[in-house]
């Protein structure tokens, strides 16, 4: 057993990504009843809708789980509140430090596990006493880093003494077995769960990841310093034109203005944002949380049984 999964108490070492607008309670439960952590969303949400979808994922599964906190937010304080008052059992968090908040977690033993894309963050972090590091590169969807997974992960592990969860990138059994390779304990996997059945988003959504190969998707936002890799359509190819023309951010701006809503709402797939990782070339059928889960898991058994040195 690797020591995220003595960490979280989970069967599997395999942490579903905190899909903005996207995960809520049906797919975070999915999740964690077949042997992973399931990530609960607190992106579009008041304390309310937040807390009614806490209690809503305790009725459907009575396994671990966890809240990813956007620190960013206006009213993460009052989200942060929630989650100590529902015990909720471990946060992962992104966009930006947990600093102000691990005393008042810590008190609450919530597991603390930030997602990161540098070694320097990954020292940081260690030193204001988290409880493991979600280290991901940019192979994965939605806003990333500069750094590609694999030697990001190999250099935080060998830089760090704490549990290392590989993200980005990653989408089957092989790909959880090289992770285990480099030195992670664990993976996070963001793409893979959106092609399922319990995932909600719109058909068309799902069916653009199923048709992608490896190509498919481009990054845009890099001459603004946020980066984002989503599914190539319309819209994101006249962003590209865009930024090569040097356009001002209120252009850019104004051109994917509610292209996210468009996309998880609506299913716009010419207009929208469909936020995916590289590993959509992989996936060809949706599926549920668990024959996901049994796939990966699986695999990656028969890949180390065949696995030996060609010398």
């Amino acid at each position: 057993m690797s020591s995220i999964t003595e960490l979280l108490n989970i069967k599997y070492p395999i942490i579903q990504g905190g899909l903005q607008y996207i995960s809520r309670s049906p797919l975070v439960s999915a999740v964690s009843n077949a042997g992973g952590l399931g990530v609960l969303t607190t992106g579009g949400m008041d304390k309310e809708e937040l807390r009614e979808q806490i209690q809503e994922v305790k009725k459907q599964t009575d396994k671990p789980f966890a809240v990813n906190l956007t620190l960013i937010q206006k009213n993460i304080e009052e989200l942060v509140d929630v989650v100590v008052e529902e015990n909720v059992p471990i946060v992962t968090t992104g966009a930006g430090s947990p600093k102000k908040f691990i005393p008042k977690l810590k008190e609450n033993n919530t597991i603390i596990l930030p997602v990161i894309a540098a070694v320097k963050h990954a020292k940081k972090m260690e030193a204001l006493n988290v409880d493991g590091l979600i280290v991901e590169g940019q192979e994965a969807g939605g806003h990333i880093g500069q750094l590609s997974t694999f030697p990001l992960v190999r250099q935080i592990v060998k830089a760090t003494h704490l549990p290392v969860v590989a993200a980005g990138g990653i989408g089957d059994g092989h790909g959880l077995v090289a992770a285990l390779a480099l030195g992670a304990s664990g993976v996070q996997m963001g793409t893979v769960f959106l092609a399922t059945h319990e995932c909600p988003i719109p058909d068309s959504f799902k069916q653009a990841i199923i048709e992608a190969d490896d190509l498919s998707t481009i990054v845009t936002g890099r001459t603004l310093g946020h980066p984002v890799r989503a599914i190539r359509n319309e819209m994101l190819q006249e962003y590209l034109e865009l930024e090569q023309t040097n356009a001002s951010q209120e252009e850019l701006d104004n051109l994917v203005k509610g292209s996210l809503y468009k996309a998880i709402k609506e299913g716009d797939r010419q207009r929208g944002t469909m936020q995916a990782g590289e590993i959509s070339g992989l996936i060809t059928e949706i599926r549920s949380v668990a024959e996901v889960i049994t796939s990966i898991t699986s695999e990656a058994k028969d890949v180390l049984k065949q696995l030996e040195l060609p010398y």
